[in-house]
C-alpha cells in the first residue's frame, strides 16, 4: 500500500527532529564517539505508529546502542512531543529498528572486487540453517 501525503510529511517532520534529538539525548546519558543518523521513518496510516530507522557508525555498536535508544523511548517521544506540538494532534509511538543497509552494500561492493571470493574461502559462506 502506498503511503499517503499527509503520512509523508509526518515522516519527514519526525526524521527531522528525530536525528537532532537523538544526538541531543545520546550526548546526555555519556554515549559519545558516535554517529547516529536516522535514515528512513515510516508512518502507519492510522499515524498511531512510526518505524524509525536508525543507522549507527561504528556498525559494531549498533544492536546494543538501538537497545539503549530502545529503552529511551519514552524520554526520545516527550522531546519530539514538545517540538512538534503544533504541527501534530497526537504523537505516534515510536518504534526504533536497526538499518543495516550500508553494511549490506558495503559487503556486496567489496565482493563485486574480489575481496571475498567463496571460491578461494568457503568458510567465508553462512552456513544454512536445518528447519
Amino acid at each position: 500500500m502506498e503511503e499517503s501525503n499527509r503520512q509523508k510529511k509526518i515522516a519527514g517532520i519526525l526524521q527531522e527532529d528525530m536525528s537532532s534529538v537523538i544526538q541531543e539525548v545520546m550526548r546526555k546519558n555519556g554515549v559519545k564517539n558516535l554517529i547516529i543518523s536516522v535514515t528512513k521513518v515510516t508512518v502507519t496510516p492510522d499515524l498511531g505508529y512510526a518505524k524509525v530507522f536508525l543507522s549507527v557508525f561504528p556498525a559494531d555498536k549498533a544492536k546494543q546502542i538501538v537497545q539503549e535508544i530502545k529503552d529511551m523511548s519514552g524520554q526520545i517521544r516527550h522531546e519530539i512531543a514538545s517540538r512538534v506540538r503544533h504541527q501534530f494532534r497526537r504523537m505516534p509511538e515510536l518504534q526504533f529498528h536497526n538499518d543495516d543497509s550500508l553494511e549490506y552494500m558495503d559487503t556486496i561492493d567489496r565482493e563485486l572486487k574480489g575481496e571475498n571470493n567463496p571460491i578461494v574461502n568457503p568458510d567465508i559462506l553462512p552456513r544454512r540453517k536445518k528447519s
